[in-house]
């Protein structure tokens, strides 16, 4: 950054040269553009957690109420008291962690295979896997519940959580083979002359040097689970099973109710954010390095 001390940005009399006051309002500029961004990301959030203290007449006030006058903590009680917030909680965490494990695992094994080996049709095989990224999820979602209807999977947990067993996603396959590849086969070489096997050299030696992208992977994997609508809302049929996702909109399409229940639904979306949110920050630093240090070698 350039400051008026900066030799070349100053005069022989320690005056800014125009070249230097140029540079500072331009940091100026950019510090309150910065501000103003964040104020912008930052405000619906403040909004929810605002609303979820509110009171009903609060919630619908007019002019809006900003910040409630006398903050109503109670609301997030009320919320996990008369809907199954609870059940719906832990539906989500077990779906969440369960097929979070099987992507990393799966993506592990197929990148590797993809990264390390040479066989027959690998390229057109891995190009047909990324293929599968231009593809969305509602095309083939009638052939899933055929498929999930046979097996008799329809509202249980198991098409949420079994699938990624079984190569996890095109993403995490792609993302953890680029890591792989920017590791040296010396490695893999060296292990192979005492003695270790493939699988051996997968889980001994390469996936503690993939730690940053095994992170990175994981924490999008688990905010992708954690949020999922699309797949829940259709598999899962009875309040017993519902996710957080599908829970809030179930929570949402009650509206037999006789007393406004909007603060409480805001109570309960605010307190869906704070797993992902707690979860970014714990692991930010593996998250940025897995993110650095995936490269896109061939």
């Amino acid at each position: 950054m350039a400051t008026t001390a900066d030799p070349t940005f100053t005069t022989a009399l320690g005056r800014p040269t125009r070249l230097g006051v140029w540079r500072l309002r331009r940091l100026n500029i950019l510090y309150v553009v910065t501000v103003a961004l964040a104020v912008v990301f930052v405000f619906p959030m403040f909004w929810a957690v605002m609303s979820a203290l509110k009171t009903p007449s609060e919630m619908y006030a007019f002019p809006p109420v900003v910040i409630p006058s006398s903050p109503r903590p109670y609301n997030f009680v009320e919320a996990f008291t008369d809907f199954p917030f609870a059940r719906w909680y832990q539906n989500t965490l077990e779906v969440a962690i369960l097929a979070t494990l099987g992507t990393v695992l799966s993506s592990c094994l197929v990148a590797y295979g993809f990264a390390r080996f040479n066989f027959r049709f690998k390229n057109l095989l891995f190009m047909l896997t990324l293929a599968t990224m231009m593809l969305p999820s509602q095309v083939s979602l009638i052939p899933r519940y055929v498929l999930f209807h046979d097996l008799g999977w329809i509202d249980t947990l198991n098409p949420l959580i079994i699938p990624p067993w079984f190569g996890g996603s095109a993403f995490a396959i792609f993302l953890m083979r680029q890591f792989i590849l920017t590791l040296p086969r010396e490695l893999d070489e060296a292990a192979l002359i005492d003695g270790a096997s493939y699988p051996r050299i997968l889980w001994d030696v390469l996936v503690p040097l993939c730690k940053p992208a095994l992170a990175t992977l994981a924490i999008l994997t688990l905010i992708a689970n954690w949020d999922s609508f699309l797949d829940p809302v259709v598999f899962l049929q009875s309040p017993a099973h519902f996710t957080v996702a599908i829970g809030i909109w179930y929570f949402k399409q009650q509206e037999f109710q006789v007393t406004p229940t909007d603060q409480l639904l805001m109570a309960s979306a605010v307190t869906s954010m704070i797993p992902p949110i707690l979860l970014f920050f714990a692991f930010q630093r593996y998250f940025v390095q897995g993110i650095v240090l995936t490269g896109l070698k061939e």
